[in-house]
């Protein structure tokens, strides 16, 4: 009896020995092969929300927490603070901006929105209705004398003279949320503020429409991919697609490393298929093939941030937006 004891414990262990052999290659993701960000430095300590690039794709401008406006004339590799003079000393949060040409706009909270035609050396504060529902939360510039609008409760709305007047695309705010993202069509997708659920806007529709998770993970945040397709991040570190063969279905849900707890926090595509992902703790993913398969990039773990935003210019003009002043640029694989 006791020789069939030891002997089924040694089965045991081997079979455990292989279970984590099988896995480990999902446990603990390999590391890419190399490095293509580098760490800016910054001169403020400030959370960043969002970057933009004017006409000339050297000149840009970031914003975020404490009214935060850096400029930049050599594409991202050095930054200087900018201070627009405002009738009041409270702090804001910038959490938007964006540029069509030399127009420019930013948004933030408490409510407020800014407005330049001159490439950002002037800023015109755009007065706001005080039934405005919720706060600005995203701008989008369309064009002369054009932008999209959105509040952090869903309220869509569009100006086509400047901002003196604001037409509503939505006759129903959808509620709080956690983050809201556009497609270049025109389409929105919202989570909403617990991540219970999460509703989608079509331009022509008079409301939001509410959709179920299909999962037990609550939602963390939600976009679209180049095609127009979704995509979704969950707690706990779930990665999931729309079905591009049938927009009704999702493909099948994916933890590219469940060996750690840190959460999912954004998702960039810098080309159709290479897509890249950030998280708590300096965790960053790369998929070269659109998701099938996953690498870590462990050069840039030590850093001291969360990484909450990835931003692609273009293809070759990416930056990934952190806690701290933290600033990632991109500078490709052979820079590296």
């Amino acid at each position: 009896m006791y020789t069939f004891l030891n002997s089924l414990k040694r089965i045991v262990v081997i079979l455990v020995a292989v279970f984590f052999a099988s896995g480990c290659t999902k446990a603990f993701l390999p590391a890419t092969s190399f490095n293509p960000w580098e760490v800016v430095p910054l001169p403020t300590d400030a959370t960043l929300s969002d970057i933009a690039f004017s006409a000339d794709s050297n000149h840009g401008w970031l914003v975020g927490k404490n009214t935060t406006l850096l400029e930049t004339n050599d594409g991202g590799a050095t930054w200087e603070s900018r201070v627009i003079s405002l009738d009041d000393a409270q702090p804001y949060t910038f959490t938007s901006v964006s540029f069509s040409g030399d127009e420019g706009w930013i948004a933030g909270q408490p409510s407020i929105l800014l407005h330049t035609t001159d490439g950002g050396r002037s800023w015109a504060r755009i007065p706001l209705s005080d039934q405005l529902p919720g706060s600005p939360n995203t701008v989008l510039a369309l064009g002369p004398s054009a932008a999209e609008m959105t509040t952090d409760i869903g309220a869509i709305y569009q100006t086509r003279d400047g901002g003196k007047s604001w037409q509503a695309m939505v006759q129903q705010a959808v509620g709080v949320v956690r983050n809201l993202a556009r497609s270049p069509d025109g389409r929105y997708v919202a989570v909403s503020a617990r991540g219970n659920f999460y509703s989608t806007w079509e331009p022509g529709q008079e409301a939001w429409v509410q959709h179920n998770r299909n999962s037990s993970r609550r939602l963390q945040s939600m976009g679209f991919s180049p095609d127009g397709h979704l995509w979704i991040l969950a707690r706990g570190g779930l990665v999931q697609f729309e079905n591009p063969e049938n927009p009704d279905e999702w493909t099948e849900p994916v933890t590219p490393e469940f060996s750690t707890s840190w959460g999912l926090l954004d998702l960039a595509y810098r080309t159709p298929n290479e897509v890249w992902v950030s998280g708590g703790s300096g965790n960053l993913l790369y998929s070269s093939d659109g998701g099938a398969s996953w690498q870590k990039d462990r050069a840039v773990e030590d850093t001291p941030s969360n990484f909450y935003k990835i931003v692609f210019v273009n293809s070759e003009q990416g930056f990934i937006l952190g806690q701290g002043g933290t600033l990632l640029r991109y500078v490709g694989s052979d820079a590296a």
